[in-house]
């Protein structure tokens, strides 16, 4: 069961919640425009030999398209289509690959959130898929759809969380069937920044593209990016029914794909860095290349999801060297085919929010922020290797982020000279802290995370020696306490509910439910 929370008896009210308003920051940040050199660990000739490698497993070996549709646009398209095979010519595969948009901008309901995507812009998503919570009582449970919509509250708030997603945790009192409408109806109620849309089937996506046009117009739509899609490729290889079905879905209506091959290194790429990077890249600009047989110059988006998998218990791992090794990597390859792309960001493989955790997070973190990856998924809640969402982890990795995102910023000249000054003023043996300079610039010069605690031990144990699961999980509360619905329009509100109404009593529930595992 979801957690009934009485914000007002627990806070004194809508006074309460004024105060804890003003004492958060959640104004979104813009998309994060880099200033830090990259990590670029390959030359040219490397970079050039992982190419070729792609475009002969490409021409030779061939990708398989489980996919009527698909094979017959291949087919159209010149490619050699031997049954459900599909080789191609690498200059057909360049050829298309150029006209994908190498930036562009996505719009939200609210356009003070719209984001330039692209090149040195970036953008922080929240985790996605979480078939179990840890709620805010740290108890690990089914989540609901009341949960999902606490997890797009946050999203709403966090200032370096530039998305609401789609199901950040799966809302298991819900049919299946129908679950696509709710969980986007979900992120657009509850956030005005952009979000993701489902692309369970071809159908499910179908709907969240009629939804968004309630939202936007049709109009709109074809010419402006207003949400995303995943396709993840069965790796090694293969691109199914369902994902090609819901590609052509987005791409039909000029909405971007990550195109995503599915790693678990060591398991379904060979043992081997380089030559896993080299089967994800022709996977990864088979299906990036289709997107443009659908509709030339629609925008879609390199993507993969990396892991290495343990030689001991066939368990995918995060926060490995080989995992860092590969995202510089594959940053490198997009820009050498001008496409933006996407990569995993703050993965934990731990079953609590420990230790472990923290580590494998914090790696992936710093490789993907030096990896100059432009869609930065799983930013926020992601532990036991995406079985669940903790809602403590979620806000840490929210802070996180803003740390990441002033990082990246890089350093700041502006008041080199005024600063410089205040050091003859101050001269040997003094302090700072009463200077003119340091009382303008002591909230911004350096960053003070507000959940790490840097009291001495002995005001850290008068203040109840709460560690970091206890304190985030306060502020969970509190930011939620403190949270306002950006209200939809009344006559899109209702055109959303009516259309949600007429799909769940087309579709039928009981055949979706048995197909639940």
């Amino acid at each position: 069961m979801s957690e009934e929370i009485d914000f007002k008896s627990r806070r004194g009210g809508r006074g309460a919640r004024r105060k804890l308003r003003a004492d958060r920051t959640t104004t979104m940040l813009p998309a994060l425009k880099r200033n830090l050199p990259l990590t670029e660990p390959m030359n040219e000739e490397q970079i050039l030999r992982i190419d070729s490698a792609s475009m002969d497993i490409l021409e030779n070996i061939g990708v398989v398209f489980r996919d009527e549709i698909a094979l017959a646009d291949w087919k159209a398209e010149g490619a050699k289509v031997e049954g459900d095979l599909v080789k191609f010519d690498r200059g057909m595969i360049r050829e298309l690959i150029k006209t994908i948009p190498e930036t562009f901008t996505y719009h939200a309901r609210n356009p003070d959130n719209n984001l330039p995507f692209g090149s040195d812009h970036s953008l922080f998503v929240p985790m996605t898929g979480a078939p179990y919570i840890r709620d805010l009582d740290d108890k690990r449970r089914y989540p609901t759809l009341d949960d999902l919509a606490n997890m797009h509250k946050l999203s709403q708030i966090c200032p370096a969380i530039h998305s609401s997603a789609h199901h950040i945790v799966e809302p298991m009192d819900h049919v299946v069937a129908h679950r696509h409408l709710r969980i986007t109806y979900s992120s657009m109620k509850y956030s005005d920044k952009t979000f993701m849309g489902m692309t369970t089937s071809g159908k499910n996506a179908e709907d969240v593209m009629d939804m968004c046009e309630i939202l936007f117009g049709k109009e709109f739509m074809e010419t402006h990016p207003v949400t995303t899609g995943n396709c993840n490729g069965n790796s090694p290889l293969v691109w199914d029914e369902t994902m090609l079905g819901a590609m052509r879905a987005f791409c039909k209506r000029n909405q971007p794909v990550l195109c995503s091959p599915f790693v678990l290194g060591g398991a379904n790429t060979p043992a081997s860095t380089a030559a896993s990077v080299a089967q994800l890249n022709a996977e990864a600009l088979s299906a990036l290349a289709y997107t443009q047989v659908i509709r030339k110059g629609c925008p879609a988006i390199y993507g993969h999801y990396l892991s290495t998998v343990s030689m001991k218990s066939g368990s995918p791992m995060a926060g490995t060297p080989e995992i860092s090794l590969m995202n510089f990597m594959i940053g490198q390859m997009a820009r050498h085919y001008k496409v933006p792309w996407r990569t995993s960001n703050t993965l934990g493989g731990a079953k609590t929010f420990d230790a472990q955790a923290g580590y494998e997070s914090a790696t992936t973190m710093m490789a993907v922020l030096l990896s100059g990856a432009n869609y930065i998924w799983h930013s926020a809640g992601w532990n036991e290797a995406g079985m669940h969402c903790s809602m403590a982890k979620f806000v840490v990795d929210a802070e996180q982020c803003e740390m990441g995102y002033r990082m990246m910023q890089g350093i700041n000249w502006d008041d080199f000279d005024e600063a410089l000054a205040s050091v003859s003023d101050i001269g040997p043996g003094g302090h700072y802290l009463g200077h003119s300079h340091t009382l303008s610039n002591f909230q911004d010069a350096f960053f003070m995370p507000k959940l790490f605690n840097n009291d001495a031990i002995e005001q850290w144990v008068a203040d109840g020696s709460q560690e970091i699961t206890e304190r985030s999980l306060k502020e969970a509360k509190a930011m939620l306490g403190a949270y306002e619905e950006p209200k939809l329009k009344e006559d899109v509100n209702e055109e959303l509910l009516d259309y949600i109404a007429r799909r769940e009593r087309d579709i039928p529930a009981v055949d979706a439910l048995n197909t639940e595992h």
